[in-house]
């Protein structure tokens, strides 16, 4: 018999016996215990436990486990490792998992996963470099349903398991192998070793707007994404968001065709994403008009991907349309507000008429009566106005636009304490062509930005288009506001466009995660004013008749 005072002879022949000694302090053999324990093996394989040391520690021991190979095993019959009889500890799933960590060259910080804190709140999550580390509050992530989570833990649990952080460092930030530390509010901590990958500033914004478009949630989708994206996010995608809008501004390339550069009337500004189509069939259509020789067109394309063939576009169209044109081509997406601010820098007029590349004219003498409005009409009734825009097929699309709140009462768990969400109405949208409550000049809450003729220096003076909004949608609703709270109201007159909703640019699920975030900044940004006389279609903010229903 061994001595028993030597705990390698007492483990080696406890092994021998068949019985585990209480504590390997000496002898535990890490690939054996795997080897004889394969759903251990398993678990530690999928983040469960750190080592097959960890499991014993916690329950193999006390499961009476093997962790050496026995020794004198008679061939051709079974050998039992354990108690059959003994209960085990059922093993748990993973309690949480992070899917990636990534960087942008400017800054940007994302992470997105999952926890299963339905119980015990997440706390943070602690990211840990070489040289460098950060805290996220776990109350600042976007959290959101994650089927496949709720699949593999084999749950009905109405509960956001999926997370997404985002932080705008503004600042270049070494990547590598990074530790992940999810702590919960009881004390408990998961851990991760991530590599973090670097991204494109570009593609950061890309995927976070995706995320959201793709997002699936318990509740109303739109509540449940302004939520997330209020708890901190909203924030930190705006201002990264302006960081890339004053980067594709910077320097633009500017080429001027057809006598561009003298005096006009007005400057038509028309954002180009993604196609080109409608330049040269809007040139046809406009350079047919009486008077449109006293004005120019400005082109700002947000797609540099497509400038050569926009330059071509406009070589021909002014060789044989003879309009006077300018093309501005920025190094990239700026989004509508940033791009038709900067086209507006070149424009050679007191006028700027902010157009979308798929808008036409109706009537033949479009442009003599846009003239006539703003040297007839009072000052204050032609600072900013809309116009009546059509759908092919003759009905009203827009007639000025106004304000309402979708309300959802209350956000179970949430902090929450706005529970109304802004949005623009159209009036008269799908009425008959002629409807004349619609039609006639008067004052509206907004204008749409497919066609927004404003005086240059009443832009210039509200600062041009808020550039904080994603990509577009808002923007317009925005800038009248302004207007209103300048003391100018916008206004609609009777010069009607037709209106091919949509077909101008490329949709991507980027630009409707864009969107979302745009609805909270706008909800943000002017509840307060709307919800005092400017909400609904008869406001009773102090200008507006009130006679014009919906």
């Amino acid at each position: 018999m061994a001595d028993i005072d030597d705990p390698a002879a007492t483990a080696e022949e406890a092994a021998s016996h068949g019985e585990v000694a209480a504590n390997p302090t000496v002898a535990f053999d890490e690939e054996t215990y795997l080897r004889l324990n394969p759903d251990v093996r398993l678990a530690v394989a999928s983040g469960g436990f750190r080592s097959g040391r960890d499991h014993y520690e916690r329950y193999g021991c006390a499961e009476g486990r093997p962790y050496l190979m026995p020794q004198g095993v008679v061939r051709g019959r079974v050998n039992m490792n354990a108690n059959p009889d003994m209960r085990r500890e059922k093993l748990k799933p993973p309690a949480a998992a992070v899917d990636a960590v990534k960087l942008s060259h400017a800054g940007g910080i994302y992470v997105a996963g999952w926890v299963n804190d339905s119980t015990d709140p997440l706390d943070s999550l602690d990211l840990y470099f070489s040289n460098w580390s950060v805290s996220l509050d776990g109350r600042n992530l976007a959290r959101q349903r994650r089927p496949d989570t709720e699949e593999a833990l084999a749950t009905a649990a109405r509960h956001p398991y999926g997370f997404i952080a985002f932080l705008f460092a503004a600042r270049r930030l070494p990547g590598g192998v990074c530790s992940v530390v999810a702590r919960l509010k009881s004390g408990a901590e998961i851990s991760f070793m991530v590599t973090a990958e670097m991204v494109e500033d570009h593609d950061m914004r890309k995927l976070m707007l995706s995320q959201f478009a793709r997002a699936k949630y318990y509740g109303n989708p739109y509540f449940e994404a302004v939520a997330a994206i209020d708890a901190s996010i909203g924030e930190q995608m705006v201002d990264f968001n302006k960081m890339l809008s004053r980067r594709a501004v910077n320097d633009p390339y500017v080429e001027r065709f057809g006598g561009a550069g003298q005096r006009c009337k007005g400057s038509i500004i028309v954002c180009l994403y993604g196609k080109v189509e409608y330049m040269f069939l809007q040139q046809a259509m406009f350079s047919k008009l009486p008077g449109m020789r006293d004005y120019e067109f400005i082109y700002v394309v947000n797609s540099p991907w497509i400038s050569e063939r926009v330059l071509q576009e406009a070589k021909l169209c002014s060789l044989i349309y003879g309009l006077r044109m300018t093309v501005v081509i920025l190094n990239s997406n700026a989004g509508f507000g940033a791009a038709n601010n900067a086209a507006a820098e070149h424009a050679n007029s007191d006028r700027l008429l902010l157009m979308n590349p798929d808008v036409f004219p109706k009537d033949v003498a479009w442009a003599q009566k846009h003239t006539s409005l703003i040297e007839t009409l009072p000052p204050a009734q032609t600072a900013l106005f809309g116009a009546p825009l059509y759908y092919d097929d003759g009905s009203l699309m827009h007639a000025g636009m106004y304000f309402q709140a979708d309300t959802l009462p209350g956000f179970p768990g949430r902090r929450k304490h706005e529970t109304s969400i802004l949005r623009v109405e159209h009036y008269g949208r799908g009425a008959p062509p002629d409807t004349a409550k619609y039609l006639k000049s008067r004052p509206v809450p907004a204008v749409t930005g497919a066609f927004i003729s404003v005086e240059r220096a009443w832009f210039e003076q509200l600062g041009g288009f808020t550039q904080d909004y994603v990509f577009g949608h808002y923007e317009d609703a925005d800038l009248c506001l302004k207007s209103i709270e300048a003391g100018r109201l916008p206004w609609l007159h009777d010069n009607r466009l037709w209106h091919v909703e949509g077909a101008g640019s490329d949709r991507r699920p980027q630009h409707e995660g864009g969107l979302a975030v745009n609805r909270w900044l706008f909800t943000r940004n002017w509840s307060e004013m709307v919800h005092n006389g400017l909400l609904g279609p008869e406001p009773s903010y102090p200008g507006f008749g009130g006679e014009v229903s919906r």
